[in-house]
């Protein structure tokens, strides 16, 4: 008899397993690119029905299925998704996506580096975001399925050329996404370069712990180990401040009891009348306790009340980007035909800061010969 079952969701494969041990991930075709490449969808699965599948275009997580805490409980996908390749190679909010080589913004579309200028495309408005018009999020990238002693994982990797979306240095990068037995989905990104460069990748999942079809995050809670946020100007660049967050919208700290309702935080941020400001959270907050070095350290964690799930976030970057999906206007149709409404999920995205490049007071985004770029992060589940 399988100990697995397939997550309640359109194109997620079930697991087969006879034993108690993980195994390799599998791997199914999931259609071919315009150019004609094939794209793989591939399945890591451990005994007690945790769950996640990636395809190598984008290193994007495509779903994350979370078991149900009763025995006859359907497990529940808990990522906001396409069924197939089109929904993610159309114009789409970068769902499970690696972003790269620069995630977020960077003012004016350019910077300077060791007295160079660099020129990059301006795809958000005035600013560049996300790694440009070709980013990270889609290129094929090279993957290779392991099981390591962790669980199984899925090792992805892409050379980006010298000149590649702008950016100086050939880059060779590495994701490798791990689920252990305890339901732990852990993400390790990596990179080198022949050439001084720049370097921010971040993992963009859409996180709706009552299901990625459920509706809202509006009564999800959050809490973030962050005592100062980044205000940001009309464009979302930080203005170069560094605001505390005590007594503002954004003051998500643990120890606030009782925790932060994600709707209550939304409505005080409002949309502005002019339609070009979405309201919600949108902005990057500053780990509490970061040091250069440091190792993983609490930065966030997500509730669902009504179901008791928890996704708790770690990482050794010194930021996170919180958004809530305020751009997602229920015009996307997502996994099994699901609406994806404006907040229908939020984003957890650990980092260094946005638009780094142009503050040397903060912590820096370059990467040279000999170096290693080393971004770790654990999402860690309760049912």
């Amino acid at each position: 008899m399988s100990i697995f079952t397939a997550c309640a969701v359109t194109g997620v494969p079930a697991v087969e397993s006879t034993g108690t041990q993980a195994s390799k991930p599998t791997v199914t075709a999931f259609g071919k690119l315009p150019d004609g490449r094939a794209v793989s969808l591939y399945t890591l699965a451990v005994p007690g029905g945790w769950q996640a599948t990636i395809i190598d275009y984008g290193a994007t997580l495509t779903s994350f299925c979370v078991p149900g805490r009763k025995p006859n409980e359907k497990p529940i996908d808990v990522v906001l998704g396409f069924d197939t390749l089109d929904g993610y190679v159309a114009e789409n909010p970068y769902f499970g996506a690696t972003c790269g080589r620069v995630s977020n913004r960077i003012a004016g579309g350019g910077f300077e580096l060791n007295g160079k200028k660099y020129t990059l495309a301006k795809n958000n408005g005035d600013n560049h975001l996300h790694g440009g018009d070709s980013g990270f999020d889609k290129k094929l990238w090279k993957a290779t399925p392991l099981l390591l002693d962790q669980g199984p994982a899925l090792q992805l990797e892409l050379v980006s050329p010298a000149g590649d979306e702008g950016y100086p240095g050939q880059l060779t990068a590495t994701v490798t996404y791990t689920l252990t037995p305890a339901g732990e989905l852990r993400l390790e990104m990596t990179a080198t370069s022949d050439a001084p460069t720049i370097v921010n990748i971040v993992h963009h999942s859409y996180w709706n712990l009552a299901g990625h079809a459920s509706g809202t995050i509006r009564d999800h809670e959050l809490s973030v180990d962050a005592d100062s946020y980044l205000p940001v100007d009309g464009g979302g660049i930080p203005t170069g401040d560094c605001a505390p967050v005590e007594k503002t919208p954004f003051d998500f700290r643990p120890e606030r009891i009782p925790s932060v309702l994600l709707g209550n935080a939304i409505d005080a941020l409002p949309p502005s009348p002019d339609g070009k400001n979405a309201g919600g959270v949108d902005h990057n907050f500053l780990v509490r306790g970061w040091q250069p070095q440091a190792d993983l350290r609490r930065v966030a964690t997500l509730r669902h009340p009504p179901s008791g799930r928890t996704l708790e976030v770690l990482a050794n970057q010194p930021g996170i980007q919180i958004y809530t999906g305020n751009y997602l206007d229920g015009t996307l149709h997502g996994k099994g035909g699901a609406v994806y409404a404006k907040q229908g999920g939020i984003c957890l995205e650990t980092q260094k800061y946005p638009d780094s490049i142009h503050h040397p007071e903060w912590p820096t985004t370059q990467l040279n010969p000999g170096e290693v770029y080393r971004h770790r992060m654990v999402h860690r589940f309760t049912k």
